[in-house]
């Protein structure tokens, strides 16, 4: 499933959600446990996980009445593609920069 790249990122933007795949990364975790230090209610934690599990960073089950959350790699593998791919091409323009500068002090 390829992600779209401009949603992964919107995923990631927000403080809310970077907090939950902070928590999540102790380990697994309830909708309700995730709610509690975040001072959000649980159907404003279950909309930031549903930008999450659709983004790929976050997979959720429910097992009787208990959703479940851990995190999932989709999300961040979209993120370290789209770093590699243009890395080179910023260290290109930053190295020419670096020398425009050097330039300058001369």
């Amino acid at each position: 499933m390829a992600l779209d790249i401009d949603r992964v990122f919107q995923a990631l933007g927000d403080p809310t959600r970077r907090a939950i795949l902070d928590r999540l990364s102790l380990g697994p975790q309830s909708v309700s446990k995730l709610a509690e230090p975040l001072g959000v209610t649980v159907t404003a934690i279950g909309q930031h996980l549903q930008v999450l599990e659709e983004t790929g960073f976050v997979r959720t089950q429910k097992a009787g009445r208990v959703r479940s959350c851990r995190l999932e790699s989709a999300g961040f593998r979209a993120v370290e593609q789209w770093a590699a791919e243009h890395r080179t091409t910023w260290e290109r323009r930053l190295d020419a920069l670096g020398s425009l500068l050097a330039e300058d002090d001369h």
